[in-house]
């Protein structure tokens, strides 16, 4: 690596460190590019060649973010357990990782969910945070114990990466202490999660589950897939 390339890696990595340290400490809106470049040292040109938008600096929040998801969440998943007990853990460690935004959370969603924006967890720059994410779920459901059907397994992570899109909006709007309600929406929906998986080994209550799953892939085809 050239001396000039090595020099280029680490302003990059600064401009990184420092957008992202905003973004949790002041907002998506007071952070802008200029700002960056002035905290960084560095030209609002130098800032752009590196990032060509904040919203580009977003992803790197998120994927932040993911990782340090799935750090927390390492432990829940190494345990073992059943379904439930792993979708607690994992959506509980969830709350643990976006707490650092939450003063700012409300900001985030209401540009994620601009038509076309590239904060959109749907969205395809947003890509490589939202597989890391479904890979986390994907964890969940392959360790559970006793195992999950077979034929839910294919669904079942995006659909618990779906849910815990709403454990966050949920999250984002919770003021009580250390997040009180949104972890019991945790315990409750995990619960629920877990039931609803066992009631789908019986022939009474595959069919619905089997339409519910129709369901959710005829309108997130871009998100679940159509595995029908």
């Amino acid at each position: 690596m050239s001396g000039a390339t090595a020099k280029s890696e680490r302003t990059r990595a600064h401009v990184r460190e420092v957008a992202i340290r905003m973004l949790r400490d002041v907002g998506y809106e007071r952070t802008t590019m200029r700002a960056i470049a002035v905290e960084a040292g560095v030209s609002t040109g130098n800032a752009y060649y590196h990032f060509p938008s904040k919203d580009a600096l977003v992803q790197e929040l998120y994927l932040d973010v993911q990782r340090e998801h799935a750090t927390l969440a390492a432990p829940v998943l190494a345990a073992g357990g059943t379904l439930a007990e792993r979708v607690r853990g994992v959506w509980g460690a969830s709350v643990d990782a976006f707490a650092p935004f939450h003063a700012f959370g409300a900001e985030f969603v209401s540009v994620a969910i601009r038509p076309g924006s590239d904060a959109s967890p749907f969205s395809g720059a947003s890509t490589g945070a939202r597989e890391q994410s479904r890979e986390l779920f994907e964890e969940v459901v392959a360790g559970a114990e006793p195992a999950v059907p077979a034929r839910l397994r294919a669904d079942l992570p995006e659909l618990l990466w779906l849910a815990q899109l709403g454990v966050t909006l949920f999250w984002v709007h919770d003021t009580s202490p250390g997040f009180a309600r949104t972890r019991r929406l945790v315990a409750g929906g995990s619960g629920l999660v877990g039931n609803v998986v066992r009631l789908a080994r019986l022939p009474v209550a595959r069919g619905v589950v089997d339409d519910a799953l129709r369901l959710v892939r005829s309108v997130h085809p871009d998100v679940v897939g159509d595995r029908a």
